[in-house]
């Protein structure tokens, strides 16, 4: 007892920690799926491929990322539970673009010392997150690290794992000049560009984060901590409807939809690259759809140039789909039933895997 009394006067209190995780278990129970074997609090999270089907035939895909900086504004609105969710939906973009079904997550979570109200906000969109999107919270690590975080402030990283089955993976590399770029609507940042959007709004406008936008009706808190949109469940309908012939990455003919690149960091200009073939290119015409107000105050006052705009921020386009020209209109017309924005707003041209902006 004493020497865990130290500890916690250290900066690091085990049995707050435990106390948290064991009063959330319940909640962290509910995001779960019928693979999974064991509970929450072991050494490893176990799931059991073999209660799907086909899964002996399947690809595993898996991507690790963070919430960034985006951790500042919700230290500064006391708004924390949408971080969960940015995390979960982050992490299902970035397999699924591989036309992978994301299957269970783990987060990592360390901060200079656990907040309760901060750490069960957290948990809590975590869980809702996985959910929604049908991935099972399978385990994940919570670490006090005094003197390394600034006092209040956390970091907040996820891993996750989908599988694929080798006819549904999505490579681009059928991508062909001609195809077109489907443009999907972003809820705002994301997860992404918030140093820039930090020192723009809070630096040189001098903005706090319950005033408004200027110019504009949206207050800042709502514009940058807008939950990241998860597009994994659009991706799999999309595939499944308009992918016929087999293994995408090896067959064109009767298939329609390429390629899928999740906008992150990198903006449009990095990421569509990294699904096109060596001698594509993408021309996207900047003026097919309306940024958001935030990146509208944002382009206008970072001091950027027209092109790292774009390289920073996804402008208001948090996904793009590369798709057969016949088939365009009726992609985009599910797109929007699903309840998303889409836009045409460009094409694929004979070229040496770049994207050029058209404005």
């Amino acid at each position: 007892m004493e020497a865990r009394k130290a500890y916690a006067q250290a900066g690091v209190d085990i049995d707050l920690a435990t106390s948290l995780l064991n009063e959330m278990k319940p909640v962290l129970k509910t995001a779960s799926r019928p693979e999974v074997l064991g509970s929450i609090g072991g050494f490893g999270g176990l799931f059991d491929l073999s209660k799907i089907a086909d899964s002996g035939r399947g690809v595993l895909a898996s991507s690790t990322d963070s919430v960034g900086t985006k951790v500042k504004v919700a230290v500064m609105a006391g708004r924390h539970e949408g971080l969960g969710h940015d995390i979960v939906n982050h992490c299902c973009n970035d397999v699924a673009v591989t036309g992978a079904r994301p299957i269970f997550f783990l987060d990592y979570f360390a901060a200079d010392r656990l907040e309760r109200e901060s750490y069960k906000q957290i948990l809590m969109g975590l869980s809702a997150a996985c959910r929604a999107a049908n991935v099972a919270l399978i385990g994940g690590e919570t670490a006090e690290l005094p003197g390394v975080y600034a006092k209040g402030h956390y970091d907040l990283v996820g891993t996750i794992v989908g599988l694929a089955r080798p006819e549904e993976m999505l490579s681009g590399g059928t991508i062909r000049p001609g195809d077109v770029v489907i443009g999907i609507g972003s809820s705002g940042l994301h997860t992404n560009g918030f140093s820039l959007a930090r020192k723009v709004l809070f630096e040189t406008l001098g903005l706090g984060v319950f005033d408004k936008l200027p110019g504009f009706d949206v207050v800042v808190a709502d514009a940058l901590l807008a939950t990241h949109t998860n597009y994994a469940g659009l991706i799999a309908d999309i595939s499944a409807k308009y992918n016929k012939a087999g293994n995408v990455t090896e067959v064109r003919e009767g298939n329609a939809f390429f390629g899928a690149a999740h906008i992150t960091g990198g903006g449009l200009t990095g990421n569509i690259p990294r699904i096109l073939p060596d001698d594509v290119d993408v021309e996207i015409d900047t003026n097919s759809w309306e940024p958001l107000p935030v990146f509208q105050v944002l382009a206008a006052n970072s001091g950027a140039s027209f092109e790292e705009i774009y390289e920073v921020w996804n402008m208001g386009a948090g996904m793009t789909f590369m798709v057969a020209p016949e088939s365009a209109d009726a992609i985009m017309a599910d797109i929007n039933a699903a309840g998303f924005k889409a836009w045409a707003i460009g094409k694929t041209v004979a070229g040496s895997k770049t994207v050029k902006l058209l404005k």
